[in-house]
């Protein structure tokens, strides 16, 4: 689902949509078009429950931005993009002999079952867009399924890290020593510098959890399968609203609509998430 999902931030039609809007440059885009379930948040309120960014990138773009275009706007701009790539993506698959548009009414009603029945407790991105109106398209319900579930994983995800003591530049940092995603994505997404850089991985080996070269050590290694492990349990204990036959139905609904996603050529082969495409 994170690949129905991140069309969002890397599809031109919602990049687009947003900037037409008039938010200026990507990063007011991405930072409006997520953060908008919230409201007119600040870049405080933001950066925290996002976690990973320096603060001084998310006040470029906020409060700014809501100068631009209310987030109601954002939001309608997010969406209907993200539709329309969407839609590209999966007329793009008419060379194989399987029917895209059954998948998404399948992948639709299971994953919106899933996401209705999550669990809001603590975790705000994900009440703050599991508050906003349930789409009657299947098509943009089923990318607003993929949203919040991805948005309730990654709420999971925060409390998981910051129990271990683990901060959000850390993160970034414990994230490419995993080899999830590199240094130089990390420096260009996430505004490192070298010196922040080697202060983290100092502070991390001071943990035992990296070396000085920022590889995970044996103790680095076990905490960051720990950790995932961790947020993979919380955020599948959504999923036991549906029985053994209907995750197998939604695995069988996603996996080509995935595919036709990554046939696009719109999400990148290495993003700070890490790999969301095979």
């Amino acid at each position: 689902m994170e690949s129905i999902h991140a069309v969002t931030y890397f599809s031109p039609e919602p990049v687009g949509a947003l900037a037409d809007a008039g938010y200026r440059g990507f990063w007011m885009g991405y930072f409006a078009g997520r953060a908008a379930p919230l409201g007119a948040a600040g870049p405080e309120v933001v950066a925290a429950l996002f976690y990973n960014f320096a603060l001084a990138r998310v006040a470029k773009a906020l409060p700014d931005a809501w100068g631009f275009a209310a987030p109601e706007v954002a939001l309608e701009r997010r969406l209907t993009g993200s539709v329309a790539a969407l839609t590209r993506a999966f007329g793009a698959r008419g060379d194989i002999d399987h029917d895209l548009s059954a998948d998404v009414d399948v992948a639709s009603e299971l994953a919106g079952r899933v996401a209705r029945s999550a669990s809001p407790d603590g975790r705000a991105l994900f009440a703050a867009n599991a508050a906003l109106a349930w789409p009657d398209d299947p098509l943009a319900a089923l990318w607003h399924a993929a949203t919040l579930l991805r948005e309730q994983r990654g709420d999971g995800h925060v409390a998981t890290l910051v129990a271990n003591g683990i901060t959000g530049r850390q993160a970034n940092v414990l994230q490419a020593a995993a080899g999830n995603t590199s240094r130089d994505v990390m420096f260009v997404a996430r505004d490192y510098d070298d010196g922040e850089w080697a202060a983290i991985v100092a502070a991390l080996g001071e943990r035992g959890l990296v070396t000085g070269e920022n590889e995970l050590t044996d103790e680095g290694a076990a905490l960051h399968a720990e950790i995932e492990r961790r947020t993979d349990e919380l955020a599948l204990a959504a999923f036991d609203c549906l029985d053994d036959d209907e995750l197998e139905r939604l695995g069988a609904a996603l996996r080509p609509l995935a595919a036709a996603v990554a046939a696009t050529g719109d999400l990148p082969a290495m993003t700070p998430m890490g790999r969301i495409t095979d």
